[in-house]
């Protein structure tokens, strides 16, 4: 195989994403510069074209700030808590700081009973419970089955998630504290979930039958997953273009205002001294 092919194969999307880069590039602002440069000249063609380019990218990084469009950063997502995520006995609730305190009679409960008095205390602390239709319930069960997984606790197929408790999150300032005029509440509390997995009973399967129905293992310890809400950063690169293109669109603003005064001058100058 040729060098060439080694080439294509290997790098077609970079060069043609570099070739798609250059020829908007061409385009855009090359064509503008090219009408402006027969008009005003090459040097201050360019100065105004570039000024134009940094305008327009800082409408266009205010326009992806207000709306969370185009170059996006981060998105929201569960985080697990270094070396409290995994938590496999109800006194490791509170030593992770997802309890306050233990619930009362703990340590006589079987397992069934615990689950009970493990979410009235959780609802007691100011958590709610999230219902299995809510979007919230889904998304925290697929971050809490991801950390469960890899840290080895248990394996897919071998647990089910039957509760998940939330807390925290509000939005602040707010204005008469009223949730509908959000507009300087950019700030939040901390935000944190508890997904409860119940582990399954093993399921013996055999060739040529389908699997049984799992069931969950009601003498079997429930596990718990503590999450705490990362924000990400979605707006940042649309903050950054917007700061950065507008700084260098009043830079250039202001070298155009500067030429402009001192040809002004130098005109004036020039009818002086005739």
């Amino acid at each position: 195989m040729s060098n060439m092919s080694l080439l294509a194969i290997g790098w077609e999307p970079e060069l043609r994403g570099l070739l798609t880069v250059i020829m908007g590039v061409v385009v855009l602002m090359g064509s503008i510069y090219m009408i402006l440069a027969t008009n005003i000249g090459s040097r201050l063609s360019f100065l105004v074209t570039l000024t134009g380019l940094m305008g327009w990218m800082m409408l266009m990084g205010l326009t992806w700030w207000i709306y969370g469009i185009g170059l996006k950063g981060p998105e929201p997502s569960w985080a697990a808590i270094p070396g409290q995520t995994i938590i496999q006995d109800v006194p490791a609730l509170r030593s992770a700081g997802a309890l306050e305190s233990l619930p009362n009679g703990y340590e006589d409960a079987d397992p069934g009973e615990l689950h009970e008095l493990v979410a009235e205390e959780f609802l007691s602390e100011g958590y709610i419970r999230i219902d299995q239709d809510n979007p919230a319930y889904g998304q925290a069960q697929a971050a809490a089955s991801e950390f469960i997984e890899e840290d080895g606790a248990l394996n897919a197929g071998q647990y089910e998630v039957t509760d998940v408790f939330d807390v925290g999150g509000e939005r602040y300032p707010l204005i008469a504290n009223n949730e509908s005029l959000d507009f300087v509440a950019f700030f939040h509390t901390p935000h944190y979930t508890v997904v409860e997995v119940s582990p399954l009973v093993p399921v013996r399967t055999e060739p040529g039958r389908a699997p049984a129905t799992a069931e969950i293992d009601d003498e079997a310890q429930k596990q718990y997953v503590y999450m705490v809400r990362d924000l990400g950063a979605k707006r940042q690169p649309a903050v950054v273009l917007t700061i950065g293109g507008g700084a260098i669109f009043l830079a250039l603003c202001y070298l155009l205002h500067r030429r402009e005064r001192i040809l002004k001058h130098n005109l004036s100058s020039a009818v002086a001294t005739a």
